[in-house]
């Protein structure tokens, strides 16, 4: 499949003339071949046209026949085949076998939401059978189902070019919900999103479906992503990245005439609580652990365990010795362009300079465009005082939070912002303790792990990827697992309607064999 650097809109492509954007190699600093055009208010305008147009007939489309368009897509990007690697690798710097579990990771989404769609849960339809006899009052035939918002906008995020970006979880819940998707690529891998993008349109064209359901476009600057979430048309949006752009991007969503949902994932240091008798039992044997999750994508995920909690004494000082010996011999990693790791090295210097702060190691030095881990303690007087300590390192660097008891210890958790995730390291007789804890972190965190890292996100039913702000603009919802799609329904209910004006999935035949909540109790099909 040949790129071309073009907006992809209407089913088909064309050139974009608003600003020139090169892809770059992280890995040498090299500009990559093929100019990509930014679009423009003009095109900008018609893809949500576009979109606006399809959703009515996408909409009416079948959960069957949404199915089946999920699995085209993620038949059409399989059979990219070798192209698609070399060009992220190309773009990122990401090793090829991280590439192409992530590529499986990204159809695994799309077949996941198609047996979604064919389960029927998501529809959470529900009937409440008429009452005429009912005293004082005869109760009304009711009857409930989920449906589509309408166009949404994705935006590609810069540390996943596939599972999260034009084809991933966004995209994918939202057109399982029925909703035309226009995405943003991210400009660190236009290439990447264009062969992804090009798939998707031919999966979307052998589907026989509206060519409104998809477009794709670039940004040469701020403009048409601004452009995107404040245009009328588009009924909610998808975001991973900075905590500055999402900020920036949500206000312009709260602040239109019809404000719209914005999902952002922006911000989180998934602290890492060690238990004290997980420490002295076994805190040098974390260690290896904790560097290898640290290290991991030279730390560009945003699950990255940023933070540790413990109290000071010998066996905290244990782990950090432990820790210390394997950061030492971890080589750098490449990171994924030049602004984050310039974000990187200045945050990593911004850490050194805190007063108060103490590096504890360092890994090994790297080439053009790599960060080094870097491991640094605090004490929690220190930490509780000085707030740019929560800030986000987008990398391989972590703050050990040293605290004089369990009592500042439960002071420091209580002072943490919203995050992703939070792990705690126990043994059987750190129960009561973690037990006692536990409110605090559900409070804190949309994950809570026990003996492991934050790093690996499964995609599943149970899974959530999101939590309190800042990790997310929306607490409530999740950009990972099947639950995703529930961002881009919302219920309706029917009442008295006659029968022949009734969804098929409020019917009372139940013509799709789905389980339904009747009269309140659960019936299955």
């Amino acid at each position: 499949m040949t790129i071309t650097g073009e907006l992809l809109i209407d089913g088909g492509a064309r050139p974009g003339t608003g600003g020139a954007i090169h892809a770059v190699d992280p890995s040498t600093g090299a500009t990559l071949d093929v100019t990509f055009g930014g679009a423009t208010k003009a095109d900008l305008d018609e893809a949500c046209a576009l979109a606006a147009a399809a959703f009515g007939p996408y909409r009416a489309t079948s959960p069957e026949q949404r199915a089946v368009f999920l699995e085209t897509v993620a038949a059409k990007i399989e059979a990219i085949g070798d192209d698609l690697i070399v060009r992220a690798m190309a773009e990122t710097g990401l090793p090829r076998a991280r590439l192409e579990g992530e590529r499986g990771r990204t159809m695994g989404q799309l077949k996941m939401f198609a047996g979604v769609l064919r389960d029927g849960g998501w529809l959470e339809a529900r009937i409440d059978p008429a009452q005429p006899d009912r005293k004082p009052l005869p109760r009304p035939d009711l009857r409930l189902r989920n449906v589509p918002l309408g166009p949404v906008a994705v935006f590609g995020a810069s540390n996943f070019p596939l599972a999260f970006s034009v084809a991933g979880g966004d995209t994918a819940s939202a057109l399982a919900a029925g909703c035309p998707v226009v995405v943003k690529a991210h400009p660190a891998h236009p290439g990447t999103s264009e062969l992804v993008g090009r798939a998707v349109q031919e999966a979307v064209k052998a589907c026989g479906l509206p060519s409104g359901v998809f477009a794709l476009l670039h940004d040469a600057g701020i403009e048409i992503s601004q452009g995107l979430v404040a245009d009328a048309r588009i009924k909610a949006a998808g975001f991973t990245g900075s905590r500055r752009a999402g900020l920036a991007l949500t206000a312009v969503a709260q602040g239109r005439p019809e404000p719209i949902p914005f999902y952002a994932e922006m911000s989180s240091i998934n602290p890492v609580l060690l238990l004290p008798n997980a420490l002295k039992a076994r805190g040098a044997a974390i260690a290896p652990d904790f560097v290898a999750a640290l290290t991991q994508g030279a730390g560009q995920f945003c699950t990255n365990p940023g933070l540790i909690l413990g109290i000071d004494g010998p066996e905290l000082d244990a782990f950090l010795a432990a820790t210390a010996e394997v950061i030492a011999k971890a080589p750098a990693g490449q990171m994924l362009t030049p602004g984050i790791c310039k974000a990187y090295t200045g945050g990593v210097k911004a850490l050194a300079e805190t007063s108060g702060v103490t590096e504890v190691a360092h890994g090994l030095e790297g080439g053009h465009g790599q960060g080094r881990a870097t491991l640094f303690s605090v004490d929690a007087a220190t930490f509780l005082a000085t707030p740019h300590l929560q800030d986000e390192v987008f990398g391989a660097a972590s703050l050990v939070v040293r605290a004089q008891d369990l009592a500042q210890l439960t002071q420091v958790l209580a002072a943490l912002e919203g995050q992703l995730t939070i792990a705690v390291h126990m043994e059987e007789a750190d129960t009561d303790l973690a037990r006692a804890l536990l409110p605090t972190l559900e409070l804190k965190a949309g994950r809570v792990l026990v003996n492991g890292f934050g790093t690996g996100v499964e995609v599943g039913h149970a899974m959530v990827h999101g939590g309190p702000f800042p990790s997310t603009s929306d607490s409530r919802s999740t950009s990972v697992g099947s639950l995703a799609i529930f961002r881009f329904l919302r219920p309706v209910s029917y009442q008295n309607l006659p029968a022949a004006l009734l969804p098929v999935e409020l019917q009372d035949a139940n013509p799709l064999g789905i389980a339904r909540r009747v009269d309140g109790k659960v019936v299955l099909a």
